[in-house]
């Protein structure tokens, strides 16, 4: 069995201590500043990365991340932060709040994906050649851009809810179930579509891949809910407390990212599925369920947010115009997607445009689904670099403009 040496276990000990630090000292910053978190992470990450440090000392750059079996380390505990992430945000997913706000989520949900959707999809697909979309790729890139501007950041819009004390107001309500409706389809629909990319090397035809996925899916909500809250009395009577309910949902949670990454989906998937299920178990305590979240958003999630910044140089991969296009992509066809699905389920103008704005809040979601799609071959730098401005950009803006709009429904 391959081991790290020496020199190596140093290196990767140094490089964990320096990304932890530069991205909680600087998370920190926005913090104070009312910005989210993970803004200050990613930018440590282009402060370290090639963009910044490997431009002004290369040596330095090369000397912290070397590229050896420090860097293959690096990347497996990367992909394992992007499983938890996955996992916290479907602890999120409250299926009840979806079912009591069903009618009328339903419409802002439904319009919130099929028109931004429909205009990420077309965009590329009439104009390859301004994407620089390869014939042979167009479709699968098409779809993907459409995914992309579809999905909504449920942590960010929670937390963006939190701070300004919406979260349990009909508004705060009618986003947050629109936005887990968005982000379980836009999963499932990005998990096909990786799928499809590596159905030459899986297990399984791509149609018995959709058929088990499919199956997965109504199991864990059903069979699997039952089998949950059977479990969990059972470890919080007999193993000791947090040790028990972390150290095992964790087990659970990989197990399931294991199941749907050897069918052919990603196990990104199967995490957040696990996910949805153990947070919607009655036995899954708010202090169990704030363990987990501190645990993966403290150590894993800046780990990964930094190293972002790692892997693209952000000042050569630029394209002002490319970047301009996918914002305007992403504010029209959320915003009028999350608007009209309002107005259609009865909401004032000023409400439906402010629930439009709290819908288009991207953030760590859309990185994520960023990165995937680098590592898949299906986007370029440039492309990812879009996706990313485009990320922060929303969440910088969401909070503001939803305050905006509903400030002008109450003087009005």
């Amino acid at each position: 069995m391959p081991k790290l040496t020496h020199h190596e276990v140093i290196s990767l000990l140094i490089a964990f201590s320096v990304l932890l630090l530069a991205g909680r000292l600087i998370g920190e910053l926005f913090r104070k500043i009312k910005q989210p978190i993970v803004i200050g992470e990613i930018l440590a990450g282009i402060l370290l990365g090639p963009t910044i440090l490997g431009t002004i000392k290369p040596e330095w750059f090369h000397g912290l991340f070397p590229a050896n079996n420090t860097a293959i380390a690096l990347d497996g505990f990367t992909k394992v932060s992007v499983i938890l992430l996955m996992f916290i945000a479907g602890l999120e997913l409250e299926l009840d709040i979806v079912i009591k706000q069903s009618k009328r989520a339903l419409s802002i949900s439904t319009m919130s994906i099929i028109i931004p959707f429909a205009i990420g999809f077309a965009c590329p697909w009439y104009f390859p050649d301004f994407f620089n979309v390869p014939s042979n790729t167009r479709l699968i890139f098409s779809l993907f851009l459409g995914v992309a501007v579809s999905i909504s950041a449920l942590p960010v819009i929670a937390k963006i809810l939190i701070d300004t004390n919406l979260l349990r107001s009909s508004v705060g309500a009618l986003i947050i179930s629109s936005a887990m409706v968005d982000d379980l389809i836009g999963w499932l629909v990005f998990s096909v579509i990786l799928s499809l990319i590596n159905q030459g090397s899986g297990h399984f035809h791509v149609g018995y891949t959709l058929g088990l996925t499919v199956g997965y899916v109504i199991f864990m909500l059903t069979v699997g809910k039952f089998l949950i809250n059977k479990i969990i009395p059972w470890i919080n009577r007999t193993l000791s407390f947090p040790g028990g309910i972390l150290s095992l949902s964790i087990a659970l949670c990989f197990m399931a990212a294991a199941f749907t990454e050897f069918i052919g989906i990603h196990a990104i998937f199967g995490a957040f599925i696990f996910g949805v299920a153990l947070g919607d178990s009655k036995h899954f305590t708010e202090r169990s369920k704030d363990i987990v979240h501190q645990f993966v958003n403290n150590i894993f999630a800046p780990l990964f947010f930094v190293t972002i910044g790692l892997k693209v140089n952000f000042a050569q991969n630029f394209d002002l115009q490319l970047t301009l296009l996918v914002l305007l992509i992403s504010f029209i066809g959320k915003i009028v997607g999350g608007a009209l699905g309002a107005k259609i389920a009865g909401l004032s103008n000023y409400k439906s445009m402010a629930i439009g704005f709290g819908l288009n809040a991207r953030g760590a979601m859309e990185i994520i689904l960023g990165l995937l799609a680098l590592e898949a071959g299906i986007i370029g730098n440039t492309m990812f670099v879009a996706l990313v401005i485009m990320a922060l950009v929303t969440s910088i803006t969401s909070g503001p403009l939803l305050k905006y709009f509903l400030k002008m429904n109450r003087t009005h």
